[in-house]
C-alpha cells in the first residue's frame, strides 16, 4: 500500500513548525510570554507538529504495510489536531488585537 498523505503531512507539518516557532520567538521578545496564554499553547501546537512529522516520517520509510497505515493515520490525526490548534491561537492573536 502506497502512502498517500505521509508526504504532505510531512512537508506541511515541517513549515507549520516553522511558524510556530516563529510564534514563540516573536513572544519571547516583545516581552509578551508572560502575559499571554499564546506562548504555551504554541508550545503544544509545536510538539503535536513534531510528533506528526516523526510517525508521518516513519510511515514512509517502513516497509510493513500495517504499521505503515497506523503510522499515517496517527500522523494525520495528530496534523489535524495542529491544525484545529492553530486556528484557535490565530483567533486569540486576531482578538487580542482588536481590544
Amino acid at each position: 500500500m502506497a502512502n498517500k498523505t505521509s508526504q504532505h503531512i510531512l512537508s506541511t507539518s515541517a513549515n507549520l513548525l516553522g511558524f510556530c516557532l516563529f510564534v514563540i520567538t516573536s513572544f519571547h521578545i516583545a516581552n509578551y510570554s508572560e502575559a499571554s496564554i499564546v506562548d504555551e499553547l504554541t508550545s503544544v501546537i509545536a510538539m503535536l507538529l513534531v510528533f506528526s512529522c516523526l510517525f508521518s516520517f516513519v510511515s514512509i520509510r517502513t516497509q510493513r504495510p500495517n504499521i505503515e497505515r497506523i503510522l499515517e493515520n496517527t500522523a494525520d490525526y495528530l496534523f489535524f489536531s495542529s491544525l484545529v490548534g492553530l486556528l484557535i491561537i490565530i483567533a486569540l492573536i486576531a482578538f487580542n488585537f482588536i481590544k
